[in-house]
């Protein structure tokens, strides 16, 4: 009987308390859908009257208002916590909706960015006022645009245009307050993190596939 105990001790406990674990973090690394398959950008034009559209990207994406040289400190806390860690990243983008008649503002702040950051992945997207608060009802948030039409919020945006984020009632997080560069630092860039290891895993599996097609050709 004492030799079982030590057996299950030894051997059967750990598999156990590993399966549990290991549950656990799988659990972990899906970052719930907070809207499904938001609308797309369609005509809007970059600073650089580029189209800029949301599918087959991972995308921050934000709202500036037009009161953006005021806030610019927001970007550049973003650019700071989020920004220069994974710009290099190719299928990343931060992406801004900006009022028309802001260009210039924009401008000088990307100049800033600029000095010290490659901006090449920052895009900012003119539009109108009621196009901007049009589209922002369409993620059917629990948070609101502010009276310029803008939100110190960035969210987290997949390949599919799914709104990501933190569904559960005592940690429900739709977007991040760029604001604080400690949420940034906590919540904003755990729940990124789970996003790439998603893509990441999503990429293994279809090499694996794509692998086995052509061994059995």
């Amino acid at each position: 009987m004492k030799k079982n105990i030590v057996l299950f001790v030894l051997f059967i406990l750990p598999i156990v308390a590993y399966l549990f674990f290991a549950s656990g973090i799988n659990s972990f690394t899906k970052l719930p859908v907070i809207t499904p398959k938001i609308p797309d950008f369609g005509e809007w034009k970059s600073l650089n009257g580029e189209k800029v559209t949301l599918n087959n990207k991972i995308t921050i994406l934000g709202f500036s208002g037009t009161e953006v040289l005021k806030n610019r400190g927001n970007y550049f806390n973003l650019n700071e916590k989020i920004y220069q860690r994974y710009h290099d990243f190719k299928d990343l983008q931060f992406v801004v909706l900006a009022p028309l008649g802001t260009e210039e503002d924009v401008k000088g702040i990307l100049g800033s960015l600029g000095t010290f950051t490659d901006v090449s992945h920052w895009h900012f997207v003119f539009t109108t006022p009621a196009e901007i608060k049009l589209f922002y009802s369409q993620l059917k948030l629990k948070g609101t645009l502010n009276a310029d039409y803008g939100t110190p919020n960035v969210y987290i945006v997949d390949k599919e245009r799914n709104l990501r984020g933190r569904k559960e009632k005592k940690e429900y997080k739709e977007g991040y307050s760029t604001f604080h560069p400690a949420e940034l630092s906590n919540e904003m860039l755990d729940d990124f993190k789970i996003i790439l290891y998603e893509y990441r895993a999503a990429l293994k599996k279809n090499h694996n596939a794509t692998k086995q097609l052509d061994v059995k050709k």
